[in-house]
């Protein structure tokens, strides 16, 4: 087995036994017999040095990958990085994103300093680190959604820590789905909501060799210090590459396309409550 094999399936594990959404989508396209390849993974933190992309990305750039694109999110004062396996092509890709804490308010950035210095040196230096939920305990929930009103990312990193925030299917690898628009209508077919912040299911164009879609974070029921209280948690999403002119499939990212993906897990009301 690959040693990065090792690496995804103990984000899979958890992620999947988390979101048991993600987990039945996975298992709809493989009762249509497909052998579901995940393209990417995408992961968040803070641009603490402690804990920041480089931190992050350890686990893969000690098992053969590199860092590839820059993307800024000026909007969402985040930072994004993606890796690649250096030798192997059909690796999934890496994404990870940090949030640029000295861009925010004086109470964003305390709160979030709080948490984070509450932990001993040791717990940064962890190869578990990146599997490790929330190390920083928990919240209230009138904190969660006062950092939300600021930034729905910092509010979803500070509750829920390490993770894969979510998981790509590499539709390219599908057999019986060729477009996005068919796996959407497959998805929304068996239950599930797509993410539609900017009007469209479907981010990106075949003209600029890469478009995706992505579900609407699963709300869970998560314990606040005042309560428990039901909150998005990961997401799904599905990613089309299209090949440039040498043939080759695009393999970097569009910060137009994640900047919308980004909001899957912004807080939503369940349809019950509306």
């Amino acid at each position: 087995m690959k040693q990065y094999n090792n690496t995804f399936q103990k984000f899979w594990d958890t992620y999947s036994n988390q979101n048991p959404s993600a987990r039945r989508i996975f298992e709809l396209f493989a009762s249509k017999g497909e052998d579901v390849v995940h393209d990417h993974i995408a992961l968040r933190t803070f641009n603490d040095p402690r804990m920041n992309i480089d931190v992050v990305a350890r686990i893969f750039t000690d098992n053969g990958y590199e860092a590839r694109g820059t993307y800024d999110f000026k909007v969402k004062k985040v930072f994004g990085r993606h890796f690649e396996h250096i030798s192997d092509p059909d690796a999934p890709k890496v994404f990870i994103s940090e949030l640029l804490l000295d861009q925010f308010s004086p109470y964003l950035q305390d709160t979030v300093m709080q948490k984070l210095d509450s932990l001993s040196a040791d717990a940064y230096q962890s190869p578990e680190l990146v599997y490790s939920g929330s190390l920083w305990g928990t919240i209230p929930f009138s904190t969660y959604e006062k950092l939300r009103a600021e930034s729905e990312y910092a509010a979803w990193t500070l509750v829920y820590g390490y993770r894969a925030n979510h998981f790509a299917i590499k539709v390219n690898a599908l057999k019986n789905f060729k477009t996005l628009q068919e796996v959407n209508a497959f998805v929304k077919q068996n239950g599930y909501a797509m993410n539609t912040s900017s009007g469209n299911e479907i981010y990106g164009t075949p003209e600029e060799l890469l478009e995706q879609s992505a579900t609407l974070a699963e709300r869970r029921p998560i314990n606040f210090t005042d309560g428990v209280f039901e909150i998005p948690s990961c997401f799904y999403e599905f990613t089309l590459r299209y090949p440039d002119a040498d043939g080759k499939l695009y393999p970097g990212f569009k910060a137009a396309n994640a900047d919308k993906i980004f909001e899957s897990t912004n807080f939503y009301k369940s349809e019950e409550a509306m």
